[in-house]
């Protein structure tokens, strides 16, 4: 039986864990129903015949480093998505992408990956766009929605041949599809307050914001509420499990 394949680039085992477990409760899943594979640990061979569609998660990795910064890690996790994305899009294969997978996907489709449009950690308003609101994941949904996100880098314009489907006044690409099943957020569909907190107190270090704001962010976070991108993740488990 084939199954859907969750990839993961987050090297500490909580923050990874907390990831999959999130991405398993939101899209109704159980273990039985994935594969799971930490880039980190092994760089694998993939055939999309063993897969019904493939899931990607955030990482502390950022594209935009000048080459000769990145470790040799990020280097290889960078090759293996060139090398699977020529697979995934020549067959048009499920795929959904967020944060880092949304920043892999546009850098393969030929969009600049800067800082220019980073955004800090917490909860913004995004807009589904005119063509966003026919899409499959998006349909009847609210126009305006909140979404988690916290992020060093973006796509700085929409991937060349790609539709935009949501976007935001601080980050203009915030959901973009690419032919008709191959997706990615620059938000966080899978996560909700509590795992956030968790990436505070994981990543205060991590240059995303100054480490003495984390107990603020916190305090603002627990706040907040984002049932919206929940759904477009169950949305993409429902059609392509």
């Amino acid at each position: 039986m084939k199954k859907l394949l969750i990839l993961q680039l987050r090297p500490e085992d909580e923050t990874a864990d907390s990831e999959f477990n999130a991405i398993l409760q939101v899209g109704g899943l159980s273990p039985n129903d994935v594969e799971r594979i930490r880039l980190e640990k092994a760089i694998p061979v993939i055939d999309l015949n063993d897969y019904t569609g493939i899931i990607v998660g955030g990482s502390p990795f950022d594209i935009s480093t000048a080459n000769n910064q990145k470790g040799i890690l990020q280097k290889n996790i960078e090759a293996f998505f060139n090398t699977l994305f020529d697979d995934v899009v020549d067959r048009d294969f499920p795929f959904l992408g967020a944060c880092s997978g949304n920043g892999l996907l546009g850098n393969y489709c030929g969009a600049a990956i800067s800082t220019t449009f980073s955004e800090p950690i917490g909860s913004v308003e995004v807009r589904i766009t005119e063509e966003g609101k026919e899409d499959p994941l998006l349909k009847n949904l609210p126009e305006t929605f909140s979404a988690l996100v916290g992020h060093k880098e973006a796509c700085e314009d929409t991937p060349p041949g790609a539709i935009l489907l949501a976007t935001s006044a601080t980050c203009p690409v915030q959901m973009f599809r690419v032919k008709q099943h191959i997706y990615a957020t620059q938000f966080h569909p899978e996560a909700d307050a509590n795992e956030f907190i968790l990436r505070i107190n994981i990543y205060k270090n991590h240059g995303y914001f100054p480490a003495k704001e984390a107990n603020n962010l916190i305090t603002r976070i627990k706040k907040t509420d984002t049932p919206i991108p929940k759904i477009i993740l169950k949305r993409f488990v429902e059609r392509y499990k």
